[in-house]
């Protein structure tokens, strides 16, 4: 099979001739049909987040049809159509019986290798390493079977792609992670691919005022079209200020959607009391933030982290396939420009300048 595969971070990716394992016992192989491109990949191809073992396919994010299935595998079969999860999910251990199985403790014995501790891929019989279980930056995928979840068959498939990450962690974080209830106000600190659907999850709980913050004006006006009521440059004009100009009180939630140490501050300061700061951005390995801890303790504010929406992957995929077929959630509306696997490169260089919602590589 083709894939775009990352050598060494800070150079470009290299289309490669790659040879592809059978699945192993509960693995499926997955034809793919579209992937997103998302901030996370191009943090590891520039280097910004480090650890990662080379030669590596990345992408996090896609759908595509079935197409082979390993021994043990009792709820997929050839041709059903599927959007890749990047966190695999046990069913079994503590987090999971407890409905929290984004946190599930099963979990590669090293990155960039499959459950068992080893890879699918080959390049000249050398281990090539998976991004986050998905690697979808292939035409082909090997992925445990519960990082394959089924959908209806008449959602278009590169709509579906981005269900995988930027949709479901953006909306989730709303929905799920925070439960913003209607009529809460709510700032989003950077509206890229999952700012986007953080302003989203707030128009489908309707929350209100939901005001986005970036320094790219597109982007803004990608968030006012999608749901935000205000818009705030955060280049031209100080965030907080402008968030408690518009609140009176400050937001009642802020959600961090950028890798900025920084920004955390901002959206911390610019909480209501008893409001809570929702980070889902990661930014650099080694960042920390400090705060005043009066503030955490006499305003009863919050800062919790998000994992992937807090998503129940099994239930909440689908519900993401019936609220978009329902036209209540916009994905075609995100979808700037789609690339070619070869046009990897270009579609990176178009994330880290601002110039797309999300990008689609489509196979």
């Amino acid at each position: 099979m083709q894939a775009s595969i990352l050598f060494e971070p800070g150079h470009p990716l290299e289309v490669e001739d790659v040879e592809l394992a059978p699945p192993k016992e509960d693995e499926v192989v997955v034809r793919m049909a579209a992937s997103g491109v998302c901030h996370s990949c191009l943090h590891t191809a520039d280097g910004s987040w480090r650890g990662f073992p080379m030669p590596i396919v990345l992408g996090d994010e896609g759908a595509g049809v079935v197409e082979e299935v390993g021994s043990g595998v009792r709820n997929l079969k050839p041709g059903d159509h599927v959007v890749l999860s990047w966190a695999p999910t046990c069913g079994e251990c503590h987090y999971c019986v407890t409905g929290r199985s984004q946190l599930c403790e099963r979990v590669a014995p090293e990155r960039g290798t499959l459950l068992d501790g080893t890879t699918r891929m080959t390049l000249k019989g050398k281990p090539v390493y998976h991004y986050g279980h998905v690697a979808s930056y292939a035409s082909y995928s090997v992925v445990p079977s519960g990082c394959a979840i089924p959908i209806r068959n008449d959602m278009p498939l590169e709509e579906a792609a981005l269900i995988g990450c930027s949709v479901m962690t953006g909306v989730g974080a709303v929905m799920n992670t925070a439960s913003v209830p209607p009529g809460a106000s709510m700032a989003v600190f950077g509206v890229g691919g999952i700012g986007l659907n953080v302003v989203q999850g707030g128009s489908l709980v309707a929350a209100h005022p939901i005001i986005a913050v970036d320094i790219n004006e597109k982007k803004l006006e990608y968030a006012q079209s999608l749901g935000a009521s205000h818009g705030i440059d955060a280049s031209q004009d100080d965030p907080v200020e402008a968030i408690w100009d518009i609140t009176g009180r400050g937001a009642d939630y802020a959600f961090i959607a950028v890798g900025e140490a920084s920004v955390i501050n901002q959206a911390w300061k610019c909480l209501a009391p008893g409001g809570v700061a929702v980070m889902i951005g990661l930014p650099p390995t080694g960042s920390t933030v400090t705060f005043d801890t009066g503030e955490l303790q006499a305003n009863e504010r919050v800062l919790r982290g998000c994992k992937y929406g807090s998503a129940k992957v099994r239930d909440d995929f689908p519900r993401m396939v019936e609220l978009y077929l329902a036209g209540r959630l916009k994905i075609n509306e995100l979808i700037t420009n789609r690339y070619s696997l070869e046009e990897a490169n270009e579609a990176f260089r178009s994330l880290a300048a601002g110039e797309v919602a999300r990008g689609l590589i489509v196979f």
